[in-house]
């Protein structure tokens, strides 16, 4: 399923991800794009730390990043107000991302489904990696 290749990194992480969340954003950089909203199609992937082996972790939110709160963040960015490129976009939504400490690495893919009518999506993906 993944639209990410794997990342080579020791220790191991847990690749936690949210596909194809859809939005109405006002985004956009010509005239005909402003004072409108358009669908933009979003999918986050993140590493957490992860425990190696066979081994099963406890059954408790507190060792990973919730789902709800990335959620969250991204409909706020969104409702932030008009964003000219998918490239900005992408970064805000990566900062957001790598504010929980235990957020590693994240890759955010920003999509505009509507552009051309040959095309499935035009957009942007981006990776940022926790500053050692």
């Amino acid at each position: 399923m993944s639209i990410f290749a794997a990342w080579p990194v020791q220790p191991p992480l847990r690749r936690v991800f949210l596909k194809d969340m859809v939005l109405q954003a006002n985004i956009g950089i010509y005239p005909h794009e402003q004072g409108v909203t358009q669908r933009v199609r979003i999918n986050i992937s993140f590493g957490v730390p992860d425990e190696p082996g066979l081994t099963v972790g406890r059954d408790d939110l507190s060792r990973t990043v919730s789902y709800e709160r990335i959620v969250l963040m991204v409909r706020r960015i969104i409702a932030e107000g008009h964003v000219r490129l998918v490239e900005t976009l992408a970064e805000r939504i990566a900062i957001g991302v790598l504010a929980d400490e235990r957020v590693q690495v994240v890759r955010v893919r920003v999509e505009k489904p509507d552009i051309f009518d040959d095309l499935d999506a035009v957009g942007v993906e981006i990776e940022r990696w926790r500053a050692e």
